[in-house]
């Protein structure tokens, strides 16, 4: 089983892209996957592994953040 984080391609380079995962911005390599900006793909390890729709990007996305904000609640953080 693996990890992989949605975001969204927001620039092309030669061999990759940069990638957007909510406001954190990283490069990542397209050799696996046929993207172009404004895509939403799900990276793993530095790869886009694959390509995924609008709708199903910000479900996950949503998710996401409904987990990392329970977590900080719970560690005293958000929310209190």
């Amino acid at each position: 089983m693996c990890l992989a984080i949605p975001g969204r391609v927001v620039d092309l380079a030669p061999g990759g892209a940069t990638v957007d995962f909510g406001g954190v911005r990283r490069t990542v390599d397209l050799s696996l996957v046929d993207a172009e900006v404004g895509d939403y793909v799900y990276v793993h390890a530095g790869f886009a592994i694959q390509v995924l729709d609008r709708a199903r990007a910000e479900e996950t996305l949503r998710l996401w953040r409904e987990v990392l904000e329970a977590d900080a609640r719970e560690r005293g953080g958000v929310g209190e």
